[in-house]
């Protein structure tokens, strides 16, 4: 049985070396950074909110100091990242206090905004982390776990949410750039199938760490966006995942060993460039 995760279709398009290194050859190319560990603790605080504020009551959920969560969760985090990386796992201590001031930030406005964000009248909370494990092809099953998602009781309507953070947010590049739009696009459509839910609507929440200095325009440090999911961007992101699965896969689901050797120096791929030799 196979299980294929939009992470593996991102590296697989983006550089195929770097995903044979990662899954055939079961070398590891990343191990993760301290903006990695500064987003999963994030998405924990936030998360964890999420829940009082939609299974219990708004002003329970307001009684819980997120700051002081996400200061222990990150440093418990980063800790046990150092501790089991070591020198690979490169963060200073003046990087855990920058970091630490920027969640407190994000949070400090997650906590004016969230009504907006998070409507609570006729909504509920299908869950947090949902785990989405939909068969494919015999032998082939796509994976993932979807952030937040919430639910219209009037209507029906789903929606699915993504948290990311970054330093700037996205700018109109980024948002453009397919590898890091269709992750929902796949989630929306098997989550659907899973689920058996047709009406489904799906939105990046891109938390900033930093804001522009000077800028002459008002900013925020929560942007939301949601890529075009119709008909033909779903119908793209379905055939690159065809392309993967037939070029990577045999029929019993085992991965196939096509030898891909590193980019062409002129596609000047940073991925496969660092990786070293056996």
């Amino acid at each position: 049985m196979a299980y294929i995760s939009n992470t593996q279709l991102s590296m697989w398009t983006s550089c195929p070396y770097t995903w044979q290194v990662n899954y055939i050859e079961r070398r590891p190319t990343f191990v993760g950074n301290i903006y990695t560990v500064f987003g999963t603790s994030i998405h924990e605080i936030i998360q964890n909110y999420l829940n009082v504020y939609y299974n219990q009551t708004i002003k329970a959920a307001d009684t819980i100091d997120l700051n002081k969560n996400f200061k222990k969760t990150f440093k418990e985090l980063l800790d046990q990242s150092r501790d089991e990386h070591g020198d690979d796992f490169p963060a200073t201590e003046s990087q855990f206090v920058e970091f630490t001031e920027d969640g407190i930030n994000i949070l400090d406005e997650f906590k004016k905004r969230k009504g907006a964000i998070f409507p609570k009248k006729n909504h509920e909370l299908l869950g947090n982390e949902i785990k989405l494990n939909y068969e494919i092809f015999p032998n082939i099953n796509f994976i993932g776990y979807l952030d937040t998602v919430i639910r219209n009781k009037k209507t029906g309507l789903v929606k699915i949410i993504d948290i990311k953070t970054a330093t700037f947010g996205w700018n109109r590049y980024q948002k453009a750039n397919k590898l890091r739009t269709n992750q929902l696009l796949l989630y929306k459509h098997f989550y659907g199938l899973q689920e058996s839910i047709e009406k489904i609507e799906i939105e990046y929440l891109i938390l900033k760490r930093k804001l522009w200095e000077k800028a002459d325009f008002p900013q925020k440090r929560i942007q939301r966006f949601s890529p075009a999911s119709g008909k033909p961007s779903m119908n793209k992101v379905l055939k690159m995942l065809d392309k993967f699965i037939n070029e990577c896969f045999d029929s019993n689901g085992e991965k196939i060993n096509n030898n891909y050797q590193k980019c062409d120096k002129s596609k000047k791929c940073k991925d496969c460039k660092e990786i070293p030799p056996i």
